[in-house]
């Protein structure tokens, strides 16, 4: 039981320590023995774990997953229309990407190893995609804004928060950050609600 417990905090020691590298430095740009100093762990006990570069990153990549469809369900559920709540997962994706390291990681790796069935962009994509086409079925957006466009709109919103998020992991900022990134993003989104909503419409 003690070899087992052992051996699982090295593992998410190894898987930490990846992240950060991987989140960082991309895939090409990391190496093994790199993330071996990081996690404090010698090669051996790595390839114990992980025979491979490769399988390594798919780890990270299947945790970075699990977190954000985590976080994604434990969202509170509000009675509100479906543009709003599409919104509110696209917040605590931003707020995701700041915060942890693997989500990041897991989000690089998908763009750099697109030929492994490990999207990150899977783990919210598909939840996206319904609650921007139940908005379109109901009237919520304006004349000519379609759902496809509003998840293509979504994804590069993503991909920018993710490399300022690493930008200032990397470089932090002097003094507090105001405001943070999910605050600036919802300004966006504010923004981008003047042209995609449909007017309300008048009574008689």
């Amino acid at each position: 039981m003690v070899k087992q417990e052992r051996a699982a905090r090295t593992r998410q020691a190894l898987l930490n320590a990846a992240a950060e590298e991987f989140d960082r430095h991309g895939y090409d740009g990391t190496s093994l023995n790199r993330v071996c100093r990081a996690a404090g762990i010698t090669i051996g006990a790595l390839t114990f774990h992980f025979s491979t570069k490769a399988e390594l990153a798919d780890a990270v990549q299947s945790q970075g997953q699990v977190i954000t469809r985590a976080a994604l369900d434990s969202m509170p559920a509000r009675p509100a229309p479906a543009l709003h709540r599409a919104i509110d997962l696209m917040l605590e994706l931003a707020r995701l990407l700041d915060a942890e390291s693997i989500v990041r990681s897991a989000a690089r790796l998908s763009r750099e190893r697109p030929e492994q069935d490990l999207a990150w962009t899977a783990s919210w994509m598909i939840v996206a995609q319904n609650l921007f086409e139940d908005a379109y079925m109901q009237g919520q957006l304006n004349v000519g804004v379609r759902p496809a466009s509003l998840i293509s709109l979504s994804t590069y919103l993503t991909i920018g928060i993710e490399c300022r998020a690493r930008a200032e992991h990397e470089d932090p900022p002097a003094g507090d950050r105001e405001p943070s990134t999910a605050d600036e993003l919802k300004q966006v989104w504010d923004m981008i609600q003047y042209g995609i909503c449909r007017p309300p419409t008048s009574g008689p």
